[in-house]
């Protein structure tokens, strides 16, 4: 990232971020400035959402415009994590004079981190923050009452013939507001019940709805930034505004359609699969962020889970905001250790809204079906340590009747794929006879770079199914060596063959040889050997062999 203002070092060190690395990735907006003649007028201007202005040094900004206006902030950019934060850059205007200088930035995030906040001019102004502050307390009910305890309030409890309230004077011995706990950056909400005393009975509960004089001098609509400026060179000027805040996050999603390979061989199990994959963020930051220019980050980054980000570190940043426009709706490509997927439309991103792009589409790719039986079923040792799994006579005794279906796929260009596909679910049907597409599974793959294999487990074979026993087991304890014998079945009921791969862990002991075997076997990692077994239609296929152990 380009810094070649000494006023930003500065700043960066006011606000604890004296870590030379941070970048950040961020969001642009645009706000107005609009004079106010007094402090009066400032607050109905606050009341009403709209921007105030400069007053003998004082002024404020929105970050966006109401709700009902069309106006785009043509500058506004978002990088989206996958673990539930963004970075946002938005653009100020300020005018700044001689002096110190008040300004106030409403509207920013719900859950902004204050110490990630980067106030700048980018094109070299020194700017000085002598002074920033951050109020997260919006005006709610509770929080208007605790102002009036022990004062009496009129309450609202019907209405008039004429539409005139009936009202009802209470005086509020307790309001009910209990200060916000903050865990991780989020407001954990908290209440308990009013106390009213009415025609000097106490009520628990509010008699009606209240009504309140007026809002208090200090009183916020949404979350605001104040900041006392100083600056050498007075006039006005496009400032940037970088922070970092939770709220919003982005995952992907996967929709294959499997349809039956035309492979001689049937047993091959060739499938071809058309994927279309889809982009899904949801926005909780408790703002709207209109034509705003996304992108989405895929990788593990390494976030502190605190209430501060000042010891987190970004790396690189300004070469990833400035990316020309391309014909795909979602345009990848590799980012330092993570991978970049941009929208390449603005869109507008609501609060509490979801909001899904495809970023991926891909017809004719070439996968195998795998049937894969894993006899043995130990998850009930997962606590077993070496020695307890050799000394344990029943260890890896129980049999698991189960064959598993997996499909299994290349992710190259050859195979119409080979881009960086982010962790997602992938969601697989099967087109039947009639037409119609069924469900058939669905499972999750993490990070998978280009030209790497992907094997999904997608369920159970109904008509495919196995049994594992051990015939016969010796130990010498004293001579140091265990034999163990074990038989496998595996049932075919299918009206074609089969091939199935049949996974033996031999768990005992790491120094192993296979003494007597009435298959061949492929051996997969130090303690791992597979067996492939072709079964015919209707048919049974036995393995059996015998494991010598040493120690």
């Amino acid at each position: 990232m380009t810094q070649s203002v000494s006023g930003l070092r500065e700043s960066w060190w006011r606000f604890g971020l004296g870590c030379a690395c941070l970048v950040v990735v961020s969001v642009i907006s645009g706000f107005d400035t609009v004079r106010a003649a007094s402090s009066a007028t400032e607050m109905a201007q606050v009341k009403s959402g709209m921007a105030s202005g400069k007053t003998a040094g004082t002024q404020t900004v929105n970050s966006a415009p109401e709700a009902e206006t069309t106006s785009a902030e043509p500058g506004t950019a978002l990088t989206i994590y996958n673990q539930n934060f963004f970075v946002a850059r938005e653009h100020v205007p300020l005018d700044l004079e001689a002096g110190v200088n008040e300004a106030h930035y409403t509207g920013v995030a719900a859950h902004l981190e204050p110490d990630s906040v980067i106030l700048r001019d980018p094109k070299g102004r020194t700017l000085q923050i002598l002074e920033q502050n951050y109020r997260n307390d919006p005006v709610t009910q509770e929080l208007l009452l605790s102002f009036y305890e022990g004062k009496t309030i009129d309450f609202s409890v019907g209405r008039n013939a004429d539409g005139s309230d009936v009202k009802l004077k209470g005086k509020v011995i307790r309001s009910g507001f209990v200060h916000t706990n903050y865990v991780n950056g989020y407001p954990q909400q908290a209440s308990t019940q009013p106390i009213i005393e009415v025609d000097g009975v106490l009520r628990f509960g509010l008699p009606g709805q209240p009504i309140f004089p007026a809002l208090s001098a200090d009183s916020i609509l949404k979350p605001t930034l104040n900041w006392q400026l100083q600056t050498n060179q007075p006039g006005k000027f496009d400032a940037e505004i970088s922070y970092v805040s939770g709220g919003m996050t982005w995952q992907s999603d996967y929709n294959v359609v499997v349809q039956d390979g035309t492979a001689a061989d049937v047993r091959s199990h060739t499938d071809l699969l058309d994927m279309v994959g889809w982009i899904t963020m949801h926005n909780q930051s408790g703002k709207t962020f209109e034509n705003a220019r996304i992108k989405l980050l895929a990788g593990d980054v390494s976030k502190i889970q605190a209430n501060t980000i000042g010891g987190m570190v970004y790396k690189a940043e300004a070469r990833a905001m400035d990316q020309a426009a391309m014909a795909p709706a979602v345009q990848e490509k590799s980012f330092d250790e993570f991978h970049l997927y941009t929208l390449q439309r603005p869109t507008t991103l609501h609060d509490e809204e979801t909001k899904q792009v495809e970023f991926v589409s891909a017809n004719g790719i070439h996968a195998k079906r795998l049937l894969i039986y894993d006899g043995a079923r130990m998850a009930d040792y997962g606590y077993y340590n070496p020695e307890q799994i050799r000394n344990d006579v029943n260890y890896g005794t129980a049999s698991n009747p189960k064959v598993w279906v997996m499909e299994e796929f290349k992710n190259a260009e050859m195979n119409h794929l080979g881009m960086a596909l982010p962790k997602g679910k992938l969601r697989f049907y099967r087109r039947d006879t009639d037409g119609h597409l069924e469900f058939v599974g669905e499972n999750v793959i993490d990070h998978t770079p280009k030209d790497e294999v992907i094997r999904v487990y997608t369920g159970n074979a109904f008509d495919v199914v196995g049994e594992r026993k051990r015939t016969n087991y010796r130990v010498d304890t004293n001579g140091r060596w265990m034999d163990e014998t074990f038989e496998l079945r595996l049932r075919n009921h299918k009206k074609e063959p089969v091939d199935v791969r049949a996974v033996e862990h031999l768990y005992r002991w790491t120094n192993w040889k296979v003494a007597e075997n009435s298959a061949d076997f492929q051996k997969k990692d130090a303690q791992t050997i597979e067996f492939p077994v072709t079964i015919a239609p209707n048919g049974e296929q036995v393995v059996t062999y015998t494991v010598h152990y040493s120690w």
